[in-house]
């Protein structure tokens, strides 16, 4: 007992004394024969500490780029440490995070899907595991964290979403939805079918088949453009059975809300990456 209590101790300590670390790397995408700029948050690590890391993808939104995360909100070095997690930014473009079915240079699904964790796997010290992989985002990233969770659910074990534009069909005008899945008169079905709000009744039938589950959290505020679709997500996902977090609270689309909703995301993804291990 008082062994540990020493060794909290002294993490605190040190944890309180210095800070995570910040990378900014380029990571090169087989299937778009271009590299892109990732950011790589690093918890520091107690003398002698050797033990691999969780981690959490965290995505940016429309317009936005790999180093949004730690520019606006630079406490993510202190969570790194508090959580004893890395936090990995990558860049999305104006991608919606998809595999475009209309553009073939789009192919951030399976960038950020599949060769990013490869990459971060093979680079740094992480838990190869997915129980020890969580990926989330604000806006078109929040979109991306539930869509890249839910079809992966064999790579991320955890998932989840802020102000996320869960439902692609109410804005046909909006962030270049239309490049990224073709206009809404011929490729109508893109539009639902590239929605979370689809993908989540592909992942109940999975559930029920007896795939991976996955843990969930959605977080939005009750001012945001996004918040009918999200609220009507909930819904469904109640309806579906899908077990879920669902978080909604006063706040609009903006740093404000985010910054606050980090700090429940990433306690939320500790938490399951201290349940032990299983399917």
């Amino acid at each position: 007992m008082l062994k540990n209590l020493i060794a909290a101790l002294t993490l605190f300590l040190f944890t309180c004394s210095n800070a995570a670390t910040v990378d900014t790397i380029a990571v090169y995408s087989k299937s778009m024969h271009k590299e892109f700029k990732c950011v790589v948050i690093k918890p520091t690590l107690v003398q002698g500490e050797t033990r691999p890391l969780p981690v959490v993808y965290l995505l940016h939104g429309y317009d936005g780029r790999y180093s949004n995360w730690i520019e606006k909100a630079p406490q993510l070095k202190e969570y790194a440490d508090q959580y004893r997690l890395m936090i990995v930014c990558p860049d999305g473009a104006n991608s919606w995070y998809l595999d475009s079915p209309v553009d073939t240079d789009m192919k951030f699904e399976t960038y950020i899907g599949k060769e990013l964790p490869a990459f971060i796997d093979t680079n740094y010290p992480t838990i190869k595991d997915r129980k020890a992989r969580a990926i989330t985002g604000l806006s078109m990233g929040g979109h991306g964290g539930l869509f890249l969770g839910l079809r992966h659910s064999d790579i991320f074990g955890a998932c989840g979403s802020m102000s996320g534009g869960v439902d692609l069909r109410p804005f046909p005008n909006s962030w270049e939805l239309s490049k990224r899945v073709g206009d809404t008169i011929r490729y109508a079905a893109n539009w639902k079918n590239y929605s979370v709000t689809t993908i989540v009744e592909q992942y109940a039938a999975k559930l029920d088949a007896g795939a991976f589950p996955l843990a969930i959290m959605i977080d939005c505020g009750t001012e945001d453009f996004f918040y009918p679709v999200n609220h009507a997500l909930h819904e469904k996902m109640i309806q579906l059975k899908i077990p879920h977090d669902y978080i909604e609270r006063p706040g609009s689309h903006d740093w404000n809300y985010w910054i606050n909703a980090i700090r429940y995301q990433l306690l939320f993804f500790s938490a399951y990456f201290q349940q032990p291990k299983g399917k």
